[in-house]
């Protein structure tokens, strides 16, 4: 039973904050799945002494659904053990626009589905891993209204030339993850 703002009756959401290393991350939800997370703004790099902060729930713990507590045990994987994440379930999600049919969802469960941690892609080819090789520019809007990010890895996007390109928790945020990944997969090989 799905209802959503697309009508139906509204969800009851719920909201839990999480203190992690690159700050507070803010994640919404109902009993249904995850509805968004909200990336803090950076304006610096986390030194070595922030960056090591433990993933803690600092807000909300106390009312919690199943989809929330998955994904904070999901993100605090990410940031502090990702050797951990493979045999965590990713929640469920709930948000109107990854429930209807559209290219921006396909291209966001394909970025789910096939770009794992410590990997990138340019625009194009995951326009082509989604099926429409000409559509690196709506890949480009499909991750603008991505409202799950880090785990639906919207950072993993990169320019054809190697350049990170625009992210929602600004460009500092995105280079932060892309070599937190980076030293993650090193340290796992």
């Amino acid at each position: 039973q799905v209802n959503s703002k697309l009508g139906g009756s509204p969800c009851r959401q719920k909201h839990v904050v999480l203190l992690s290393p690159v700050g507070k991350i803010e994640i919404s939800g109902c009993e249904a799945g995850v509805h968004e997370i909200k990336l803090p703004k950076m304006s610096a790099l986390p030194s070595g002494a922030e960056s090591s902060v433990a993933c803690e729930v600092c807000e909300g713990a106390e009312e919690m659904t199943e989809p929330l507590q998955q994904c904070t045990a999901w993100l605090r994987a990410y940031f502090c053990e990702p050797a951990t994440m493979g045999t965590l379930p990713v929640p469920a999600f709930h948000h109107p626009l990854l429930q209807r049919d559209s290219f921006t969802r396909q291209v966001l469960w394909t970025l789910l589905n096939h770009v794992k941690f410590g990997e990138a892609v340019s625009y194009k080819q995951l326009a082509d891993l989604a099926g429409n090789s000409r559509a690196a520019r709506a890949v480009g809007g499909a991750m603008k209204s991505n409202p799950i990010p880090i785990i639906i890895p919207c950072h993993r996007v990169i320019h054809s030339n190697g350049a990170t390109g625009n992210y929602g928790g600004g460009h500092l945020l995105k280079e932060w993850l892309l070599s937190h990944e980076k030293l993650q997969k090193e340290k796992l090989a």
